[in-house]
């Protein structure tokens, strides 16, 4: 099911192609930076931690203070063990942190004998990797290494600091993201080492950064796409308009000048040289029939006149019969031929009066129709063949459909719809596309009284066709199943 709100033109399609593109490039981009920014943050933290660990500097709280004096026990760092490497210089990130304005709060490394890993805490197995691997980096391999994610609230440690620092002002923010704790243990000691860092705030203004690129890429991508599609469709869509004034009338006046890219030029051309072309073989389709209807009905009429000398009656009257047969035919293929290139305009006329018309010149040669009055309807029909295209229908129930016919006229949405009813024994349904063939017939014989021509359902489709609708028929049914008769349906547009 097609998409309510899903463009139907060139542009709008080509359009929401791009930037439906540039939506999924744009959610890749950014969860791209965001990966890479979430792999810095986690480096800076895990190069914090084992700053701490080997070095045992102070570590920074932030937003504890402006004047907060440091604590009043300071112990020097511990020399590096015999054997031990130098600690490691402080990293970019770290070196960061430290160059911060001095608002934050002073906590030394803690020493304890027991795991800072605490009953129900689970280990951040992603940072111990990390932080095991920049230690090791380093010539330090652990005993063991755990690293933890914990709320301020649950840590004693650092309560305890917070409640000894008498000048304590505000709350800082790093207490709602809470701390990751680690802890090392050095092989042949037995006091681990514990450093706390708060988890790391998002980068400021990276979503909105994102979001401003897009816009800006958007702005210029799809508006440069859009100045550029207009340029290749505009020439396409009065094309489009100048093949369906030409599909109906037919006429070679006001032909496009070539305009666009150099592919559109061409197919403008093209089309032009091919409306050239089509003209021209449907005038001297024109004059063709012209010839042969003049060559053809000139020795029907002589022999109309000659059969009146014939004696016997009965064979008088078939002849009569015969010749009249045959200029009917030539009358339908004529017309038929005719249709697609009528001569008469459209005029306003009122369906319902002129299927009463035709309703009634039936009633007149004394056939059983039927017409149930409807409003007034008006159209821009062209009238004499629209009542030709009724008669066939109407014609054709009588023929068939048991010699009775009911007309009906009703308006459908911009669509009037003439319906032929008849009570005749249907046509079978996988013969019913193949009716509207030339020279398709519902019986075998040709002669007027039962098969006729077969073209009074195509020239009736055709006829249809020229006033911007169709011809549909159709079997009706019983309630057990059985056919009721065929109903014939002329739509045509009156929008």
């Amino acid at each position: 099911m097609r998409l309510r709100f899903f463009p139907r033109s060139l542009l709008g399609q080509m359009l929401l192609a791009v930037a439906a593109a540039l939506l999924v490039a744009q959610a890749f981009s950014a969860a791209l930076l965001y990966r890479a920014s979430e792999q810095r943050r986690q480096i800076g933290v895990a190069n914090g931690l084992a700053f701490q660990l080997v070095s045992e500097p102070r570590f920074d709280y932030r937003e504890a203070g402006p004047n907060l004096p440091p604590p009043s026990h300071t112990p020097s760092p511990t020399p590096p063990a015999e054997g031990r490497k130098p600690p490691i210089p402080v990293p970019p990130e770290a070196r960061e942190e430290q160059e911060r304005p001095r608002r934050w709060q002073r906590l030394r490394v803690e020493h304890t004998l027991i795991s800072p890993l605490r009953p129900g805490e689970t280990r951040d197995t992603n940072r111990e990797n990390l932080l095991r691997e920049i230690l090791a980096g380093q010539g330090i391999e652990p005993a063991e290494l755990v690293v933890t994610n914990r709320a301020v609230s649950d840590d004693p440690y650092v309560k305890q600091r917070l409640r000894d620092t008498e000048k304590w002002r505000g709350r800082p923010d790093w207490v709602d993201r809470g701390l990751i704790v680690a802890g090392l243990l050095r092989k042949g000691e037995k006091e681990w080492t514990v450093a706390r860092v708060p988890h790391p705030a998002p980068e400021p203004g990276a979503v909105g950064g994102i979001i401003a690129q897009t816009m800006i890429i958007y702005v210029m991508l799809v508006g440069g796409l859009a100045l550029l599609l207009r340029r290749i469709t505009r020439p396409l869509a009065a094309l489009t308009r100048r093949m369906e004034q030409f599909a109906r009338t037919r006429e070679t006046d006001g032909q496009l000048e070539p305009a666009g890219p150099e592919d559109t030029r061409r197919l403008i051309e093209a089309h032009n040289e091919m409306e050239g072309r089509i003209a021209a073989l449907l005038d001297e389709k024109d004059v063709m029939l012209g010839a042969i209807g003049h060559d053809l009905k000139t020795p029907l009429a002589a022999l109309r006149v000659r059969i009146e000398s014939v004696e016997d009656p009965v064979e008088r009257d078939r002849m009569a019969r015969t010749i009249e047969d045959i200029t009917r035919t030539l009358d339908d293929i004529l017309s038929l031929a005719r249709v697609g290139r009528p001569s008469d305009r459209p005029e306003n006329t009122d369906l319902a009066a002129l299927t009463a018309s035709v309703v009634e010149e039936f009633e007149d040669m004394g056939e059983d129709v039927a017409f149930g009055e409807g409003a007034r309807l008006p159209a821009l029909i062209r009238a004499t063949w629209l009542r030709r295209a009724l008669r066939n229908l109407v014609a054709n129930a009588l023929r068939y459909g048991g010699g009775k016919a009911r007309v009906s006229l009703r308006r459908e949405g911009d669509m009037a719809v003439l319906r032929v009813d008849d009570d005749g024994p249907g046509i079978p349904d996988h013969e019913l596309g193949a009716m509207l063939e030339p020279f398709r017939r519902g019986e075998a014989s040709r002669s007027r009284e039962t098969g006729g021509a077969g073209l009074g359902l195509t020239l009736a489709r055709a006829i249809a066709e020229q006033h911007g609708g169709s011809l549909r028929i159709a079997n009706r049914h019983h309630a057990d199943g059985t056919v009721a008769g065929l109903t014939a349906e002329i739509r045509v547009s009156i929008g």
